[in-house]
């Protein structure tokens, strides 16, 4: 998640440095940037590498949603694949809002996740699916936030809200084993759940590799929804 001030933006999720860093070459020195994450080690890290990008326009705080008191304090203010975390998104999306300066810009984007196609169809894909599905409604959040944001919007009191939509798709590169990556990060959560043991994430694990091994395959990231607003 982040913020920005003057005349640019802050962003957040996992591009959380590479974005910040593109929005601050863009405004370059009529406008700063202010990126927050809840995670310290990702904090420091984007400061290190502001350093040796020579980036003087850009900060990043640790913080999270629920930190942010700012009242009109952001030209723009950008979330990226937060609120499908959370447990109170519109809670969430008033901070936003009220941190943005009147007339500013709130971008919002999250994600479908049980958008997700392959082609040829993968039952080990579709059984990763349903298993991260279930483990973030267990935690009271929503894997299929992102065509919901504009009633959120509306919910919380903006009425002229903008909407587009991306999926990207692969057939090869890192970016193919995206899922793989995410179902190592889920894996504990899953077991301690009793969704799946050990043998079957390893199980899991080795057929979704082997799909994606195929240059025959295509493997989709989730629906990625963007909603944008001005605070009136």
């Amino acid at each position: 998640m982040g913020y920005s001030s003057r005349k640019d933006q802050g962003v957040g999720g996992g591009e959380f440095d590479a974005v910040s860093f593109a929005i601050a070459r863009v405004v370059g020195s009529s406008g700063s940037v202010t990126g927050f994450d809840v995670d310290d080690v990702k904090v420091q890290l984007a400061r290190q590498e502001a350093e040796h990008e020579r980036l003087d326009n850009v900060d990043f705080r640790r913080a999270s949603v629920d930190d942010l008191d700012d009242d009109a304090e952001y030209d723009l203010v950008y979330s990226r694949f937060l609120f499908t975390h959370l447990r109170d998104p519109a809670s969430a999306l008033r901070r936003l809002l009220r941190a943005t300066k009147p007339g500013g810009v709130v971008i919002v984007e999250d994600i479908d996740h049980s958008g997700i196609f392959s082609h040829p169809a993968c039952p080990a894909l579709e059984r990763y699916v349903s298993l991260y599905n279930k483990v973030v409604r267990s935690r009271g959040a929503d894997p299929e936030i992102g065509p919901k944001l504009p009633a959120l919007f509306r919910q919380v009191g903006v009425r002229e809200v903008h909407v587009s939509h991306i999926q990207p798709a692969f057939i090869d590169g890192e970016a193919k084993r995206v899922h793989q990556i995410t179902l190592e990060n889920v894996g504990p959560a899953l077991v301690a759940s009793l969704l799946v043991t050990e043998a079957d994430l390893i199980a899991l694990t080795r057929a979704l590799d082997e799909f994606v091994e195929s240059p025959e395959t295509i493997v989709s990231f989730p629906r990625i929804f963007q909603i944008w607003a001005r605070r009136v």
